[in-house]
């Protein structure tokens, strides 16, 4: 992987988080998970002038990866070719409180910056938590997304992270 100033990033984040997909991962060598996502945002925030670049990424309560991302200052969001979908879907789909999800796929893990991420992505981006926050039922104005996206009233965490770092296969 080659670093790359984070604001250099060329990406389609529609494309790349909804169609594509990614996995939000933390922790350490020996204690870490991954899960897959589909929703998150890529921009700038905060900061003096053009604003930090940032991530934000969203965590349902239920998820064992909630308690690493929780537990650790940094975490990782890594986008893969697309021929790795397959192993995406089941990442999103088996718990790693159960097995080992990414031996069974056939990635690699990288301990690398404080976080996990995987040697066969294609795009890296290491993330410093700056906020934490609930997606709340009160403050949806549009009352069927809650119908449609939350039954169990299992709201999402969301994470603001700061892009420290951002790595690209070569």
């Amino acid at each position: 992987m080659k670093e790359i100033d984070p604001k250099k990033l060329n990406i389609n984040p529609m494309e790349a988080i909804s169609d594509e997909w990614m996995l939000i991962s933390a922790g350490k060598q020996g204690h870490y998970n991954t899960m897959t996502a589909s929703w998150g945002h890529l921009g700038s925030l905060w900061g003096h002038g053009s604003g930090k670049p940032t991530a934000i990424c969203y965590i349902r309560p239920q998820r064992y990866t909630k308690q690493f991302v929780d537990e650790e200052m940094i975490y990782t969001l890594t986008f893969f070719p697309k021929e790795y979908k397959k192993a995406l879907a089941y990442l999103g789909t088996h718990s790693g409180r159960d097995e080992d999800k990414v031996a069974k796929v056939g990635l690699t893990p990288v301990f690398s910056d404080g976080s996990v991420y995987f040697k066969e992505a294609s795009l890296v981006l290491v993330c410093k938590k700056l906020y934490v926050g609930k997606i709340e039922e009160e403050n949806f104005l549009d009352p069927e997304i809650v119908k449609e996206h939350y039954p169990k009233k299992d709201f999402h965490t969301f994470y603001i992270g700061e892009i420290i770092r951002a790595y690209v296969a070569e």
